[in-house]
């Protein structure tokens, strides 16, 4: 007979991944009430408390976007067509936008006031433009559903396959408001979506959801939840959704260790995942790099603070003398066109090649606490070169001193969140070297904030998955709204004496 779990006591055992043991602590067994959840993370042993009220939130919303999933198949594309063009159109609407703004900026206010980044989390016109062209570019894309991906002739019959919505889609994203615009596409194809934002930023998406996104999908004539906002600031919400296993797929982008931990919840449910989690570009630059292109590349990849910057510069010690000072040159014109100065860790070993007096130099440096009296260079462990440098207004990066190549894409492949590799050299078997031994779902041989769905494909972008958690089967790396599809097979049967 199945009981319900009703209460839980300090030191119960609790049995993980078949053969573990993780034990009930005293905070969880105090706030854990009749009618909660306790989620246990096979992977791990974290266990998650999902408060009743919060799993009612999560799950109620991913009711709504089935429901409507199953009436989507009624929605003609001009329809969906129409809800993009009305979402842009109220995104450009001065008074539905000044709402939105005027909820972003207490958000902000109150973000700062906890000493949270706000680097992502506040709108700006640009923001605006780019949420606006990508909802423009989904009313302009090619309709994804019933699109023939083949077309088998037999004697008297023959076979298709088809492309078809997935289904309902679950979408966890860090405070970033213009996600919500990137997300919606997931419609174009058919598709459902449930969001979860981060709690800094909940008051600018419930904003968006009233005054831009439901008004769109009801004017478009388009079934209610079919984008649904999970309104809860418990982290708990995203638990709750990510272990629904009504989700068709399910998208999580922030930072690595919450982003794995939605993966392993999500895949525990029987869900398929689209992860990006720890971010940083690796910059590297070998024997036959040119100079001047080095310096540019390695600017341009350090103008702002998103997954795709520059994160690791590995430099060859035959070219380290010339190279090192412009790359210290340009990170620290980085630093200044932000209004501060830069912060270098430089792997151990590499000391030399750094100028004289290095140890002594100091700077100011913005973090989302305020500012603070750091050394402007310090030294790192190599096998911290997996660490991501989350900075605000600071430029911060990772240098390392290597042999050779080869050596470059070995630290690479070890330390590395398997995401972006760029060679800087005019040897075209470099470049062939890097390709094929680079574990990296992303290669290039200029600045790495190329790396972008937007940018690169004009498409917006669901999410970017680095390799960290495994390679993709039949996806790419940018997985955008018309990338969420399944295949139908059918049949046509002209002669209806056919037997087997």
């Amino acid at each position: 007979m199945t009981r319900a779990l009703e209460n839980l006591t300090a030191g119960m055992p609790i049995l993980y991944g078949g053969d573990k043991i993780t034990h009930v602590p005293d905070h969880l067994a105090a706030r854990f009430a009749p009618g909660d959840r306790l989620l246990v993370v096979q992977d791990t042993g974290d266990l998650l408390h999902i408060p009743q009220s919060v799993h009612e939130i999560a799950t109620a919303a991913v009711e709504r976007a089935g429901t409507a999933f199953s009436a989507m198949g009624a929605v003609s594309d001009d329809q969906i067509s129409d809800f993009f063009n009305r979402f842009a159109g109220r995104l450009e609407d001065e008074d539905d936008w000044a709402k939105i703004t005027q909820a972003n900026a207490a958000d902000v206010a109150q973000a700062r006031a906890k000493g949270r980044s706000t680097t992502r989390l506040a709108v700006s016109a640009a923001m605006r433009r780019d949420m606006i062209a990508g909802l423009r570019g989904w009313r302009d894309a090619p309709a994804g559903r019933e699109r023939v991906l083949d077309r088998i002739e037999h004697q008297g019959w023959s076979v298709e396959q088809v492309t078809a919505p997935l289904g309902v889609v679950g979408f966890v994203f860090e405070g970033r408001p213009n996600v919500f615009a990137d997300a919606a596409g997931v419609i174009r194809g058919g598709n459902t979506v449930v969001f979860r934002i981060g709690a800094d930023a909940l008051g600018t998406a419930r904003a968006i959801a009233a005054h831009a996104l439901a008004p769109a999908l009801a004017d478009a004539g388009l079934p209610d939840g079919a984008a649904s906002l999970v309104d809860s600031a418990d982290r708990a919400a995203g638990w709750a959704m990510f272990a629904d296993p009504r989700l068709s797929l399910a998208v999580a982008r922030g930072s690595g260790a919450a982003v794995a931990q939605l993966g392993a919840v999500a895949r525990q449910a029987g869900t398929p995942v689209s992860l990006h989690g720890t971010g940083g570009a690796w910059l590297i630059a070998d024997t036959s790099a040119d100079a001047a292109r080095f310096a540019a590349v390695a600017l341009n990849s350090l103008d702002r603070k998103v997954c795709n910057t520059l994160n690791v510069c590995c430099i060859v010690q035959a070219r380290a003398a010339e190279l090192v000072p412009l790359f210290l040159n340009a990170l620290e014109r980085a630093g200044q066109a932000r209004g501060h100065g830069a912060r270098l860790h430089v792997a151990e070993g590499g000391e030399a090649a750094l100028p004289d007096g290095w140890e002594k130099t100091r700077v100011r440096v913005r973090r989302a606490d305020g500012d603070h009296d750091e050394p402007a260079i310090s030294t790192l462990p190599a096998a911290d070169l997996g660490r991501e440098w989350e900075w605000e207004e600071t430029p911060e990066v990772a240098l390392k001193i290597v042999a050779d190549l080869d050596e470059a894409i070995t630290l690479f492949n070890r330390h590395s969140p398997q995401f972006i590799a760029s060679l800087i050299a005019e040897d075209p078997d470099a470049h062939a070297r890097l390709y094929a031994g680079a574990n990296a779902a992303f290669v290039g041989d200029g600045f790495t904030r190329w790396v972008d769905g937007q940018y690169a494909l004009d498409r917006p972008e669901l999410g970017l998955s680095n390799w960290q958690y495994g390679r993709l089967f039949a996806r790419g790396g940018v997985l955008g709204g018309d990338g969420v599809f399944t295949v139908r097979t059918r049949m046509t049967q002209k002669d209806a004496s056919l037997k087997r």
